[in-house]
């Protein structure tokens, strides 16, 4: 068999190894030079994607840290989101007027600075109460597409976290009315205690950045963290109007990750107007010192964006769930999370299948060059290829819950070990073929010239074809198809032979007969021998077949027991954060709303229980 890769050498490649210029395009493509609009939100018009940003964004493979910033235009918010992108200068419009600078969602992807195989990908959106909006209707779209579409997700807002700042904050308390988790979502009359868990769980980390903040971190005239002044703020008020603490309630219940930065003015009045330009050595050092630990736990604790299941988000996905998602909005439709998810496992899944069998043939052309000895080289050779374009198939698909894409790989596998197989046997047949039209070309001319159409010439004749098919045995590389080869040829010989051994008049007619009969003998041993070959090679084929369907069994079992542990995991996170929850609400005297938070929270462990005690499912795959 000729490998052009040892079988024990290739499972230590990777795609870099066998595709490195694709993967580095990849990786230039995944940097933006500069920010480009995303999402327009034009004068008079719905907003719309930007298909060209949309294409550098789904150019890009590894997951995603995806950071959005929301808030009162004229806060700062772009001055943050230049700083994570690493730019002193250029990048996000700052803007130095009361005219809003941003319109849109902005987007800006670049290489993350402490994790090389994902890509932080920065979301810069429309000042929010713009007073010269066409259609401030927008602005809620804005708020709940940064939400859909992040997995950090930062609030910015000025001086203080006052009733004034959770009333400008009122987006998240009309989210139900612009984002459903689920087609069969139904509205309740108590929003707080009685909407479905689900929101927690699929929405980002919370992080509030007040800007100009001048007040002192004390409560009750002891030091406070910036966290636990956020915690403070949001405390509910018991004598205050249900409907004035509705954001503190809302944010409570749908970000249970939150935190908290404060920042004090950067510079004078007048450098304010040209910060960008402003080098550090020129601004506040308490200043600088804020944002540099801002970008820093942003770096060190962003995590990459998750979807249902605990799948990790690249920014091909990403830009399928941006599309998604104002498509919705266009049609005058409310975005679903549970919607965009089920579209975009089906456009993922397919790219999975796709994906794998790129693999398949990327390995095997690597590994494998026909013709080949023996079938069971060519069925070790599709093994490999075959358990390794598995794993590419399930690392990238999701929700296959009835593994129609899985079973539709396993079918193309089987074609491409068929195809595999007929074109090993056809290079086999070509190389065999060749080598007996040179073997035999001699013997050609004698019959030609009637140099056995003499007395004594089918004996001639049987020794000359029997050195011809002795060399031909020894000939290499002939492959698996060396002995039909063979026989097709010596049976198109036959009526010649026949006719030689009519025409030797030194043998009688019963000798003439004999030789008939010995002739017919040995065409039935060697079609006897390439009988049973096939047969075993038949045989190979339904062992291989139960092979490949255990490796595909195993496999699946591996990726639904790891998929398990990760919900489990998500699932434990979040009971953390509502027990904290639960204990802010008994230490702040809210009884009545710690009894309902606990059935949720007894919902939330029954769920972990089953989870922990859940054995791996059998699968069917065929």
């Amino acid at each position: 068999m000729k490998y052009r890769c040892p079988l024990n050498t290739y499972r230590f490649f990777s795609v870099p190894s066998l595709l490195p210029g694709l993967v580095l395009a990849r990786a230039q493509q995944s940097i933006m030079e500069e920010p480009m609009c995303l999402i327009e939100n034009n004068p008079n018009e719905q907003l719309r994607v930007n298909q060209e940003a949309l294409k550098i964004l789904q150019s890009i493979q590894q997951p995603v840290v995806v950071v959005a910033i929301v808030g009162l235009y004229r806060t700062g918010k772009s001055y943050l989101m230049n700083k994570l992108a690493g730019k002193d200068k250029g990048g996000f419009s700052l803007g130095s007027t009361v005219q809003a600078a941003t319109k849109g969602i902005w987007v800006w992807c670049r290489s993350h600075p402490l994790k090389p195989d994902h890509t932080l990908v920065l979301l810069d959106t429309e000042g929010l109460g713009d007073v010269e909006k066409s259609n401030p209707e927008n602005d809620a779209w804005i708020f709940a597409l940064s939400i859909l579409l992040s997995s950090t997700f930062v609030y910015n807002s000025m001086h203080t976290i006052d009733q004034y700042a959770l009333e400008k904050l009122h987006y998240v308390s009309e989210l139900t009315e612009h984002i459903k988790v689920k087609t069969s979502t139904r509205q309740s009359s108590n929003r707080y205690f009685e909407m479905p868990d689900d929101f927690a769980f699929f929405f980002p980390t919370f992080i509030w950045t007040v800007r100009d903040f001048t007040l002192q971190l004390k409560l009750d005239g002891c030091p406070i963290s910036e966290d636990e002044y956020l915690e403070h703020a949001l405390k509910l008020k018991k004598d205050a109007p249900e409907k004035q603490d509705l954001p503190k309630k809302f944010l409570r219940q749908y970000f249970p990750n939150r935190k908290c930065f404060a920042f004090e003015c950067p510079a004078s009045r007048k450098d304010l107007a040209v910060l960008e330009d402003l080098p550090e050595s020129r601004l506040s050092a308490e200043f600088v010192k804020q944002t540099h630990r801002f970008c820093s736990y942003i770096y060190e604790n962003a995590q990459a964006k998750v979807i249902q299941g605990g799948h990790l988000v690249t920014g091909t996905c990403l830009g399928s769930l941006v599309e998604t998602y104002v498509d919705s909005i266009r049609n005058g439709c409310m975005p679903c999370i549970e919607n965009a998810v089920v579209a975009l496992a089906q456009i993922e899944n397919q790219a999975a299948v796709k994906d794998a069998l790129n693999r398949y043939e990327a390995m095997v052309d690597l590994m494998l060059s026909p013709p080949t000895e023996d079938v069971a080289e060519v069925l070790q050779v599709h093994a490999v290829c075959e358990e390794e374009a598995i794993q590419v198939f399930l690392a990238r698909a999701f929700k296959d819950d009835d593994q129609v894409h899985q079973r539709e790989l396993g079918r193309q596998l089987q074609e491409k070990l068929q195809e595999l197989c007929t074109r090993n046997e056809q290079a086999s047949s070509d190389r065999c073929l060749a080598v007996l039209m040179e073997l035999f070309q001699e013997m050609e001319e004698r019959i030609s010239n009637g140099e056995y159409a003499v007395p004594g010439g089918y004996q001639r004749f049987l020794k000359d074809q029997k050195e011809v098919v002795e060399k031909y045995h020894q000939a290499p590389e002939k492959g698996v198809m060396a002995s039909q080869a063979l026989q097709d040829f010596l049976e198109s010989k036959e009526t010649a032979a026949q006719s030689i051994l009519q025409a030797d008049q030194t043998l009688t007619d019963k000798q003439k007969e004999l030789e008939v009969e010995k002739a017919r003998a040995e065409a039935a041993r060697r079609e006897a021998e390439l009988q049973k070959r096939m047969q075993e090679q038949a045989e190979q084929m339904i062992r291989e077949k139960d092979r490949s369907y255990e490796e595909h069994k195993r496999q699946l079992l591996a990726k639904m027991d790891e998929d398990r542990r990760a919900l489990l995991a998500a699932n434990e996170r979040l009971l953390n954060q509502k027990l904290q929850e639960q204990r802010r609400l008994q230490q702040e005297g809210y009884q009545q709303e710690f009894s309902k938070l606990q059935s949720q929270v007894q919902s939330l462990e029954s769920q972990i229980q089953q989870q922990r005690s859940q054995k791996r499912r059998g699968c069917v795959i065929s």
